[in-house]
Parts: C-alpha cells; structure tokens; sequence
C-alpha cells in the first residue's frame, strides 16, 4: 500500500464517536507525539504559527468538564438541564480533550506588517486552527482511538483561562474529545459529487 493510499484510508476512516472510556489504545507519550507533530508540520498563512493547543489528560479532562457542567447549569434552563448534562457527562467519561486556541499576536504582527490583508489574516488563522483538529481528529483515531469535536467556547473561556493558566488573549475555537471507543460512530452521509467538485481541463 503506498503511502497517499494509507493517508487516504485514514481521511476517510475518521468519523464521530460519542461513546467513548476513560481508556487509550497508545501511551501518553504517543499522544503528545502527535499534538507535536500537528503543531510543527500543519501549515498558516506566511507561516505565522498562531495556533496554540492545550492537551488535557485523565483528571485535567475530567475537570475541563465538570466546569463545563457547573458553567452551563447557571445559564440552561432547569427543566431541559438533564439532557444537557447526560451530554456532558459523555465527554467526561472520555480519556482527555485537546483545547485549540489562536493567539494574537502572529496575527496582529502581520496586519501590521502588511496591511493590505489586515482583515484576512484573522480569517486565514481560523483556517489553521481547523487544519490542526482535522490532523489531530485523523491522527488519534488511526491510532485506535475515536473522537468528537465540541464548541463550549467562549462560556467555558474564562474558566479555561484561569485554571490552567492560559493568555486571556487566547481564542478558544475548539474542544476535541479522544478516548477508546464503545460503540459504532454516527452514519456519514454524502451529498452528490456532481453538486460539489467541478473540473476542467481533461
């Protein structure tokens, strides 16, 4: 097999998994290997390497979502909490969560540095921060592991923030939750290609 067929196969294996144990297929080592790797080798505009990444393990990820619990219980209305909290007691029964933040100022040196993109590069730093949980998404559950992406962001921020000393400059844009997983993933389904990829020139 070459090497773009087992990258495919990879892509194309990644899928949602909700049901997930406090468990991991691989070392914590391996797992720090890869955020790592995603860090140094996914690219940014002009290279600028905005995006910074927060990996919470064991006791940490448990916390993460216990605040998270506290948090949402003072904002969702009582009577529909249940279900909120049966969500978030999911991600927590999970083994740990990436936290991907963007900070500032990468991006506000280049505004500076080349103002004629002042306004993209705001939107070029979301792009990176996206290719990082795509890579990190992929890489864990080629491992064995399987994932879910989240967005409690910016009611968890604060909190986030002060607990495990982050820049409150930061911009939390994501929370991929990682653990062994139980159950089936959920069904992709796919829109016609006809409707979506256009070529020209064969």
């Amino acid at each position: 097999m070459t090497v773009s067929q087992t990258f495919l196969d990879a892509v194309s294996a990644r899928r949602t998994y909700y049901q997930l144990t406090n468990e991991s297929t691989i070392p914590d080592s391996r797992i720090v290997e890869l955020v790592n790797a995603a860090v140094l080798n996914t690219p940014s505009s002009f290279n600028s390497q905005s995006t910074r990444l927060v990996l919470l393990l064991k006791q940490e990820h448990e916390k993460l979502w216990e605040s998270a619990k506290e948090i949402l219980r003072g904002i969702v209305p009582a009577d529909v909490f249940a279900s909120t909290e049966q969500r978030l007691n999911g991600f927590q029964k999970a083994y740990g969560t990436i936290l991907f933040f963007e900070s500032p100022d990468p991006v506000k040196a280049l505004q500076e540095k080349l103002p004629m993109y002042a306004d993209r590069f705001p939107i070029w730093s979301e792009h990176s921060s996206a290719m990082h949980q795509f890579f990190l998404w992929t890489a864990l559950e080629a491992e064995g592991l399987g994932a879910n992406l989240q967005h409690y962001n910016p009611l968890i921020d604060e909190r986030v923030c002060a607990e495990w000393n982050v820049p409150a400059d930061w911009s939390l844009k994501a929370q991929l939750v990682f653990g062994t997983p139980t159950g089936e993933p959920l069904e992709k389904t796919y829109q016609p290609l006809k409707d979506r990829v256009f070529v020209h020139g064969l």
